[in-house]
């Protein structure tokens, strides 16, 4: 193998608020397609045995998970995350990102998506019932997992 050959594209996961289906698709998937995937969280994670699949556990505190993540994501990779200030930020470095419900953050609808959290927000702040996000279900697994192939046959 030649030394200068940019690393593989891997799979970077925000492992705290992950669903566990999600995990199992990733752990599937890195096995099949033989590529890196890494759960980053502020808590030890049980993950299979696998050369490809690892758990990397970091300080407690805010934004410490996000900041390993922003660190080591390069472009090309993926970043599958629910938080979407992190999303912005792996964007900003070429990386690609998912949420577990398979929905793609882009260029193109980060700033919106941005602004619709930071105005929830405050609307929270303000002491408005938003409600939260709906159970995740057999769809959303779904999607996750098209999006997830897309992804590995794209990098190809």
């Amino acid at each position: 193998m030649n030394d200068d050959a940019a690393p593989a594209p891997q799979v970077w996961v925000d492992a705290d608020a992950c669903p566990g289906p999600v995990k199992e698709i990733l752990f599937r998937a890195g096995e099949r397609a033989q590529v890196h995937v890494t759960l980053i969280a502020n808590q030890w994670l049980r993950t299979p045995p696998s050369r490809f699949i690892r758990a990397l556990q970091v300080q407690g505190g805010y934004d410490v998970a996000d900041d390993a993540i922003v660190e080591r994501a390069k472009a090309g990779d993926l970043v599958v995350t629910q938080d979407i200030p992190l999303a912005a930020r792996v964007l900003a470095n070429g990386a690609q990102a998912i949420n577990p419900r398979g929905d793609r953050f882009t260029p193109d609808n980060i700033a919106e998506r941005l602004s619709m959290r930071n105005f929830m927000d405050e609307l929270r702040g303000a002491g408005v019932q938003t409600g939260g996000p709906a159970a995740f279900n057999a769809r959303d697994r779904q999607a996750f997992a098209n999006q997830l192939d897309r992804w590995l046959a794209a990098r190809r």
